[in-house]
């Protein structure tokens, strides 16, 4: 079976490493990173990939219209905060959330869930099952 691919948008590159080392165990290919809104846009826009891995927040600026172009490109995404939820857009409720620092099993955990509603719109997770707590 072929891996898939997916696109990782993150402005830590200390939290990047550690998502690109995550992803390789659990054998997707990272399209790329995108340290910038810009850089997630175009690559949202234009790139071939299975899934995505949102930042929230990027350098300030919340990557909500990233989650907009891929949900009209029905790619399947994950968010990942260090915020908590309450920054969420209303829209992006149903998204799988992390709440940073996160454990490889919760990302593995959400991904699946984001692929498994792209295909089943109606499988949705509990939040328990797919939210990592902070570990503050």
């Amino acid at each position: 079976m072929a891996a898939h691919r997916i696109l990782v948008v993150e402005d830590e590159p200390m939290i990047a490493m550690m998502v690109e080392d995550f992803l390789a165990e659990l054998e997707w290919d990272i399209v790329g990173v995108a340290g910038t809104l810009d850089q997630a846009l175009a690559m949202a826009q234009e790139a071939s990939i299975d899934a995505a891995l949102l930042d929230v927040n990027i350098r300030g600026g919340l990557t909500f219209v990233v989650g907009d172009v891929l949900s009209q490109r029905n790619i399947p995404f994950v968010f990942a905060t260090g915020y908590g939820t309450q920054e969420m857009a209303d829209r992006f409720q149903g998204v799988p959330t992390l709440t940073k620092p996160y454990p490889r099993d919760a990302l593995e955990r959400a991904l699946h869930e984001a692929m498994t509603m792209a295909r089943d719109p109606g499988s949705r997770m509990s939040s328990d099952e797919t939210t990592a707590p902070g570990l503050t």
